[in-house]
Formats: structure tokens, sequence, C-alpha cells
């Protein structure tokens, strides 16, 4: 059993799974390969001087595999709630999690067959968001959502730190205390 599934490898899956990861978690990510950052130009991303989408979903899955997350590509069709977490079916095969981060960009379809709220996006061409609160918690315990689907900006540097934010939270409540991820300068 995974103790984290993100459903989606761009910037705010494959962040989400970057801090899992390091922070010593099980995490897999499923991701369909049709996520929009695959057809991005990025010059607006802080650090980066210019690189694009496809170069940046596959720098973000290789750090994140560095730290031991594990991708498998595939569509993911359910997700229905299992005897200690979830069982998620995908076209292909079944995984457990005892959490979910939905980080599916702009698709809500998802969300909304495992009876998880939506609402209205504000977003150009985003037509339907999940309702989250602060956190990124769902009205589904142990589903979470971050990224564009969550309602943040749709710019790459947004939600991939969305999905940071989302993957410190649910450490945390993994752990039963605040997780801070703070690496120093090596001497």
């Amino acid at each position: 059993m995974y103790e984290i599934l993100i459903v989606g490898a761009g910037p705010s899956g494959a962040s989400a799974a970057i801090f899992a990861a390091k922070a010593g978690k099980k995490v897999l990510v499923i991701d369909n390969d049709k996520g929009v950052t695959k057809r991005a130009w990025v010059e607006n991303h802080y650090g980066v001087s210019e690189i694009s989408g496809p170069d940046l979903v596959q720098q973000g899955k290789k750090q994140a595999e560095k730290f031991g997350a594990e991708f498998v590509q595939g569509s993911v069709e359910s997700i229905k709630g299992g005897d200690s977490g979830f069982v998620v079916k995908t076209d292909q095969s079944l995984f457990e999690a005892k959490h979910i981060i939905l980080a599916t960009g702009f698709m809500a379809d998802l969300a909304e067959e495992a009876g998880i709220t939506t609402k209205e996006g504000a977003e150009p061409r985003v037509k339907t968001i999940i309702d989250t609160d602060e956190a990124g918690k769902t009205n589904v315990r142990g589903i979470w959502a971050a990224g564009t689907v969550a309602g943040v900006s749709v710019h790459t540097i947004v939600t991939a730190g969305d999905g940071a934010k989302v993957a410190i939270n649910v450490i945390s409540e993994l752990n039963g205390e605040r997780y801070v991820d703070h690496d120093v300068l090596k001497g």
C-alpha cells in the first residue's frame, strides 16, 4: 500500500511527489501523459530562464524519482474507499493508498465520480474545480487536491507551489506533527 498516491504528473503532481518522496513516504504517481504543460513554453518560472513544457515535466519526474517516487503511465478510472484507505483502478491495474492527491489540471470529472464536491472555476478555460479548504483537503477524508484543479492559477510556478503545499500538509497529517523540509548548504 502506498502512503500517498498522486493523480497527475504535471508541475503540481510532480512537486507533491518530490516533497512526499523526499520525506520518506511511499509515493506513486499515475499520469495519463495528456497534461496541458506538455504543450507549454515557459519563461516565467522562477529559477528557470526558459524551458519547454515537456522538458519541465520530465525534469519534475526525474527529481521525484531521485527521492524514490514511482511513476506509472495510465488513466485512473475510479477511486473507491477501501479497508484502510483507497483503491484506485486504472486502465491497467489496481493500487491501494492511504491518501490521494488529485493534481489533474483542467479535469475534475474523476473527482466528481468519486463523490468529491466541485464548483465553478474562475480561470479562463477551467470550467470546474475541486472545492478544497486552505490545506487542500476535499470533502472526502484522505483525498486532497492541488494545482489548477484545486482552483489556483494555471501558471506552472503557482501550481508547483500548491502541489508542494498540499504534500507538506499530507505529510504533516501522516506524521502527526508539522513537517518542514529545509536543506542547508553543505559546507
